[in-house]
């Protein structure tokens, strides 16, 4: 299982696998989330951000 975003709050969805018989299995797909390092009230914090808000801008890269 992947991690949750600590910023939107993005967290594994699960759904089914459809075979063609129809057969029905659980799957379960995690967010891209990418464990980076960001500055979060003047101070530089190492989190767990997904893709859509890196590239959103919501969080400010520590570089």
């Amino acid at each position: 299982m992947g991690k949750i975003c600590e910023v939107c709050s993005k967290g594994t969805m699960s759904g089914n696998n459809v075979a063609h018989s129809k057969k029905r299995t659980r799957r379960y797909s995690s967010p891209n989330t990418q464990h980076v390092r960001v500055i979060v009230d003047g101070t530089p914090k190492s989190m767990y951000v997904c893709t859509r808000c890196l590239r959103s801008g919501k969080v400010a890269r520590n570089v």
